[in-house]
């Protein structure tokens, strides 16, 4: 999701019926994080799927809700999707935060039966992000319901 747009994601999106996503968002970026999930949701209610939103203070902790949520919901979901917005600063923390959010939702796509969406923003500054809530470079909330829909259909064909 780091081009200008993948041209061929709007096309063949699966109808699915009875679909249930769990969104896991941040409360850092909120103004960005909130325009992003808009964007999942505007989505999903045109698809007629329905979504729960989970809220963690910042990106490294997006893998832990996933993880505890994944083991301890009796309604397990057919896909997550991560929405947060990392941010370039003056110091190495950004690349910390990357690191630890993009090798978590990594390893949760390995060990959880379901699949988990990287929705997580990491731009040099606030406009870079900006274009990417409905900008220049699309929407990437949006995109991320759009790749939820595909994933859980394709997991379904997978799993028979």
């Amino acid at each position: 999701m780091a081009t200008k747009g993948n041209t061929t994601l709007h096309k063949g999106i699966p109808n699915i019926k009875d679909a249930f996503v769990v969104i896991v968002k941040t409360e850092w970026n909120a103004t960005i994080v909130n325009k992003l999930e808009a964007g999942v949701k505007k989505v999903f209610k045109q698809a007629g799927i329905k979504s729960k939103t989970i809220t963690v203070p910042g990106a490294v902790e997006i893998p832990f809700a996933v993880k505890q949520h994944y083991a301890y919901n009796k309604q397990v979901p057919d896909a997550y999707i991560t929405l947060g917005t990392v941010i370039q600063g003056d110091t190495p923390h950004f690349d910390y935060v990357c690191k630890l959010v993009t090798d978590g939702v990594l390893q949760l796509n390995l060990m959880l039966d379901v699949p988990v969406i990287f929705g997580v923003l990491t731009v040099n500054n606030q406009q870079q992000a900006i274009e990417r809530i409905g900008g220049k470079h699309g929407h990437k909330g949006e995109e991320a319901a759009i790749t939820a829909i595909k994933m859980i259909e394709l997991n379904k064909q997978l799993n028979g």
